[in-house]
């Protein structure tokens, strides 16, 4: 019996939230704009920072967390940045990784990259300002990525410095369209190069490091057109063995890299041993900030809500004062006249919470496929959005709904009159 009238009530209400809407379509719909402003404000914000944060940990994932990079720049987040100091140190040659290699014996495998932007043509089509990376042949083994046409560059092609390219794909749809581009050559600084593989497509990476506009060839080619002293990116990745630990490889590195440098005890490393966590620390602590400014933010807009939502059930209270009156004196307890009021204004705030929902699910649709960025609007953020949302409802409602549940049925009855 108590079920059916807890069903009747929620029933009821339901249908008083809607008439609310469609008798006061104007007021209703301005008073509920501060929860929609709210959760749009807060769940947005969390939906962009985990589809980052989603996308950099599997940036970071393809890499590895064991993998160290020895480069002439250290990565910072924050802080004072002493470029003028850095600016003066050699950059990281091949040469080296060999004896890093030939005497660690922390590491499991090493690679050496450098990279510059080139402007790639095939015949009368160009894509200008590619990433090209020269690499070392164990490059693959180091760091992810997927070919889905071709093949990586073999052994005697890398100790060769052979003429082979991998390309992007996004290069690969500007300059051949639809047509194969397996066995054709490019041109970069004027030289050719056979394509012997195309990357699997990924879109776009917040942090620029997607294959989609990259060339890969071997590092001895990259050496007819590119100055390794120069302003490039370069870098020896060194991979730890199992077991050992970054801070284990990284004090053996330190002591490799200078014995390599001749570097006197009391000389400063001319070098760098950066690793992921870095970012990862960084990224974490910035996201942090910006998500605490979000709900500074929503808060505001969600705390203009709750009176908005006061507003309408005080309102609603007023307009069935004397249908409250003709309830009670039929022996309506004040635990349901108090319920009734709470899930009317709990299903209101409910639908301006979804109607902010909706316009981020529209939002990350046209982040998705407009910007090819994968941006999704998660189950955990969708239920945070409805908790709020009812939270916001419950706590709006319950003074008004408190006073309905209070009146006197005979006075509630003459207020028609």
């Amino acid at each position: 019996m108590r079920r059916l009238i807890f069903l009747r009530v929620i029933r009821e209400s339901f249908i008083f939230a809607i008439d609310a809407l469609r008798v006061n379509k104007v007021r209703t719909m301005l008073s509920l704009l501060g929860i929609t402003i709210g959760i749009f404000c807060v769940i947005s914000v969390f939906t962009v920072f985990d589809s980052i944060e989603r996308n950099f940990k599997k940036s970071l994932s393809e890499i590895g967390s064991n993998v160290l990079f020895v480069q002439k720049w250290p990565w910072q987040m924050g802080g004072d940045y002493a470029w003028w100091k850095y600016m003066k140190r050699p950059q990281p040659k091949p040469s080296e990784l060999t004896e890093v290699m030939n005497r660690s014996n922390a590491a499991v495998l090493g690679a050496y990259y450098i990279g510059v932007n080139k402007n790639v043509k095939y015949l009368n089509n160009s894509v200008e300002g590619a990433t090209v990376l020269a690499v070392s042949y164990d490059y693959d083994k180091v760091t992810v990525f997927e070919i889905e046409h071709g093949r990586y560059f073999s052994m005697q092609e890398a100790a060769a410095g052979r003429n082979v390219a991998i390309i992007g794909y996004e290069i690969a749809q500007t300059l051949f369209e639809n047509a194969d581009p397996i066995g054709k050559f490019i041109k970069i600084a004027g030289l050719k190069l056979e394509i012997i593989g195309v990357f699997k497509k990924v879109g776009n990476n917040p942090f620029g490091q997607s294959t989609d506009n990259q060339v890969l060839l071997p590092v001895l080619f990259g050496r007819n057109f590119i100055n390794f002293d120069g302003d490039v990116e370069a870098s020896l990745m060194i991979k730890a063995k199992p077991g050992v630990s970054n801070e284990e490889l990284t004090d053996e590195l330190r002591g490799i890299m200078r014995s390599i440098r001749k570097l006197k005890p009391t000389q400063e490393d001319d070098f760098a041993i950066n690793e992921t966590s870095i970012i990862s620390k960084g990224f974490d602590s910035l996201f942090a900030i910006i998500s605490t400014i979000g709900w500074v933010i929503g808060g505001f807009s969600l705390l203009v809500g709750g009176f908005g939502i006061a507003n309408i059930m005080f309102v609603s209270v007023k307009e069935r004062t004397s249908i409250i009156g003709i309830k009670k004196s039929m022996g309506a307890k004040r635990a349901y006249i108090l319920l009734e009021f709470l899930i009317e204004s709990i299903f209101l705030s409910l639908i301006g919470g979804l109607i902010g929902l909706f316009i981020i699910f529209l939002g990350t649709l046209i982040v998705t496929y407009g910007f090819d960025m994968p941006v999704e609007l998660s189950r955990g953020n969708i239920t945070l959005g409805i908790s709020i949302s009812t939270i916001i409802g419950l706590v709006s409602g319950f003074i008004p709904a408190w006073s309905a549940s209070r009146l006197d049925p005979v006075e509630a009855m003459r207020s028609s009159f």
